[in-house]
């Protein structure tokens, strides 16, 4: 039988497919030949959530307890190290304004960067319930059409994910912050760079962490056992590393129960003993609540008072902790938890710390430890070293998190991510970063050997991410939120100008210290910046030389080889046209499956997409060619299935798109139709044949083939086994390259490329159902 006219397809009635306005007239439901149906997505029988899920009282309680175990670890084991950060060559003999300065100084940090900053206005900002650095970003890119991680199509923005929670005719005017950012191409790669340097400073923070946190909870051993040395003290704190790191991959799953318990008597400990030193040692701390002897501290000290904010920004350690776990709990729940429990206990905490040095300013170096009464001294050493375990488990889940988040959106190299529990999908494990930040962790703790010197390189990494939030909520406010201008100049001003002069003080202390979170950051922006180019350029070339649709047309249903019973899958980055190593794999080997599947795997800059609406189908050419393209997206937080049930749940819905492409077809034939032939740049969003032919044995299927003998059709294929097509293109720099260029691709891009997981691995697929195509590439 003839084959259809593809390029002067049928017109099909608009209303039987639902994409008629209310008014009648039809929505753009014709799109290029290449792109897919805008309401592809549309399942039938699947009620989205109308009205958000109501949280019980009890619910909010139970969250909020156990935020006191997860998210608060860090900034919970702040007063083991702090004073001792602020003064590292002992108070001066202004130790009045010393002691009642600096405590100020932490009591107003808390409330002003932790209470207001983050607890009330930044947690605002999260993306759909999910927190940090790519949250914001995402939020950012749904908003405006910024994206440089990862691009999406106009169906994409069909999707719940990206749909606007509040009212949309307010955004129908784009912000003059949104249209500078979509017109320029240098705020956008400004913005990418922000967003992956703050990245990277969040796995700096996931080195840093465990350090700092064991040792200043090791060196406690001291006040009761001086004889040991200081080599002693950090050789035990690496053996806690190494056990910690080693224990990785079982998860946490089975005693992360204990976290919130353990963190809890913590808390309850050290603010009892706050308690206990202020009424024993100097009542008079109390005065510290004025914020008057901040300005006396730095009027007695002048430079040195500069250089001690270096310190004193370590008691908010972990504060980005509470925006980027939010994913696990929820904001009422991350609030009462800061504001009942926290809170208080840091601020008696450190109180009682300064209450103690009024009378023995000589403890300097062993404040925490020492300020403990004797009597409780063992238990309090035993639960500081437990919970500074915790501080370091939580931070270390952050860091796997942050870089499978990376991973997700093109910008790291391809690691295994192991799920380590079947019941919460954010607890994973990656071996290779788990190995390299435990060495990194022996290399830090080992080579300076004290807190003091860890702490300068801790500041640096706790302000440059808090630096990051500001600016990018900055934008959020102005693009998305609509606040008004003063408040949001207020904003910017007042955290902006608290943070910058933080900043400078940590960057004070560069040589000692200081350098190292700048060479993590630049190290791991480097491989960040190197892996996303490539693959951009990689996507750039098979977007520029994909298979036009008339040449594969021209080659028949048969494509000139011989069509072998089975399904292929192929995995492709092109989400329109065919891609060029599809002529590269019929030209080497003259056979091809009776059911071609051309597979996209996306990932998109919003946190999560429902299964429902993940894949988007459509047919590649004629019938008869038997070749659909399936387009699978993802959000940065998702979690990938193993092959088997990738493979059962994307042939399930190959077989769905059939059946309502079938069915959507017969209800448009009922229709009078007008006749009239598309431009032949456009296509119909539903093939518009509907005879009945049949398919031969080899796979070749006549025209205008029924649902039900295409799905039989495509069963049987199905029971003769499914093979996943790969390609293996070596990219290469062409000749006319500059030397920049060809460093990048030749020498930088391609060893990440062979020190990286393996693309099948990183896919789930078995090597006994994989057949690799070679290419080489020149750009």
């Amino acid at each position: 039988m003839p084959r259809p006219n593809i390029i002067g397809a049928n017109k099909v009635s608009v209303e039987n497919l639902g994409l008629a306005n209310s008014d009648g007239s039809p929505t753009d439901a014709l799109e290029r030949m290449d792109s897919l149906a805008r309401e592809a997505n549309r399942v039938t029988g699947i009620e989205q959530d109308k009205y958000p899920k109501v949280v019980t009282t009890a619910v909010t309680l139970r969250l909020a307890f156990q935020t006191i175990g997860i998210v608060y670890g860090d900034v919970g084991t702040s007063p083991l190290y702090v004073f001792d950060s602020i003064f590292p060559n002992g108070i001066s003999v202004h130790k009045t304004a010393d002691l009642l300065g600096a405590t100020s100084l932490i009591i107003y940090t808390l409330f002003l960067i932790t209470f207001i900053k983050y607890v009330f206005i930044v947690l605002r900002g999260n993306d759909r319930g999910e927190g940090g650095t790519f949250a914001l970003y995402s939020l950012i890119c749904r908003y405006a059409n910024v994206s440089l991680l990862t691009k999406h199509n106009p169906e994409d923005r069909e999707l719940s994910g990206f749909k606007l929670e509040e009212d949309e005719a307010k955004y129908k005017k784009p912000s003059r912050v949104r249209r500078l950012l979509e017109s320029s191409s240098t705020a956008q790669t400004l913005l990418v760079i922000f967003t992956l340097l703050g990245t990277c400073m969040v796995i700096g923070d996931g080195v840093l962490t465990p350090s700092i946190s064991v040792l200043s909870a090791v060196v406690g051993i001291k006040v009761q056992a001086s004889s040991l040395s200081q080599g002693t003290i950090v050789g035990i704190s690496v053996g806690i590393l190494v056990a910690l790191f080693c224990l990785q991959r079982f998860g946490t799953d089975k005693v992360a129960f204990l976290f919130a318990p353990c963190v809890f008597v913590w808390f309850l400990m050290i603010g009892s003993i706050g308690v206990f030193n202020i009424c024993k040692h100097e009542p008079g701390i109390l005065r510290a609540f004025n914020p008057y002897y901040m300005y006396d501290y730095f009027k007695a000290n002048k430079k040195n008072g500069w250089i001690g904010l270096g310190g004193v920004v370590l008691c908010i350690t972990g504060t980005e902790a509470m925006f980027a776990d939010l994913g696990h709990f929820s904001v009422p729940a991350i609030q009462i938890g800061f504001t009942s429990i926290v809170f208080p206990s840091l601020l008696a905490a450190y109180l009682g710390q300064a209450a103690y040095l009024f009378k023995n300013p000589d403890a300097i170096g062993s404040t925490f430890y020492k300020s403990i009464p004797g009597k409780i001294y063992w238990p309090m050493f035993i639960v500081a070293v437990i919970a500074a375990v915790i501080a370091s488990q939580a931070m270390i889940s952050a860091t796997f998190s942050i870089i499978k988040q990376s991973l997700a959106l093109g910008c790291f190299p391809r690691v295994k991510v192991v799920h380590t529990s079947e019941r919460f999908t954010g607890q994973i494990y990656i071996p290779e970063m788990n190995w390299l930040i435990m060495i990194l962790c022996i290399i830090v703790t080992a080579g300076f050997g004290n807190t003091t010197q860890i702490g300068n390189a801790y500041g640096i990494c706790v302000v440059a991410v808090m630096l990051v939030t500001t600016t990018l909520l900055t934008i959020i406010m102005l693009m998305i939120w609509r606040t008004n201008i003063f408040l949001v100049l207020a904003f910017a001003l007042v955290f902006g100008s608290v943070e910058l002069l933080y900043f400078s003080s940590v960057l004070y202390k560069f040589k000692d210290g200081g350098w190292l979170p700048l060479l993590f950051a630049g190290v791991f922006l480097a491989i960040m910046s190197v892996w996303h180019y490539g693959t951009v350029k990689r996507q750039e070339y098979e977007m520029k030389n994909k298979l036009p649709m008339n040449w594969v047309i021209g080659l028949g249903s048969n494509f000139g080889v011989v069509r072998v019973p089975g399904v292929g899958l192929a995995y492709t980055k092109l989400e329109v046209g065919v891609p060029a190593i599809f002529s590269h794999y019929i030209t080497n080997l003259p056979a091809m499956h009776s059911v071609l599947v051309f597979v996209c795997v996306k990932y998109l800059p919003i946190s999560s997409v429902p299964e429902a609406e993940r894949f988007l189908f459509r047919r590649v050419g004629p019938k008869d060619f038997g070749m659909y393209r399936a387009i699978v997206r993802y959000g940065y937080g998702d979690t990938g299935d193993e092959h088997e049930t990738f493979q059962s749940i994307l042939l399930h819905h190959l077989k769905r798109f059939i059946t309502s492409n079938s069915l959507q077809m017969e209800a448009s034939a009922t229709e009078d139709q007008a006749g009239q032939q598309l431009e032949s740049s456009k296509l119909s969003i539903y093939p518009s044949n509907t005879s009945n032919v049949s398919c031969d044995s080899k796979g070749v299927c006549d025209e205008g083939i029924g649902a039900e003998t295409e799905l039989a059709f495509v069963e049987r294929s199905i029971e003769r086994g499914v093979v996943c097509i790969l390609g293996q293109t070596e990219l290469r720099a062409s000749r006319d390259s500059s030397f920049v260029k060809g460093f990048l691709i030749d020498v930088a891009y391609s060893f990440l490329r062979k020190n990286s997981r393996e693309s099948r691995l990183a896919l789930n697929i078995p090597s006994e159902r994989l057949l690799k195509v070679g290419m080489v590439n020149y750009i």
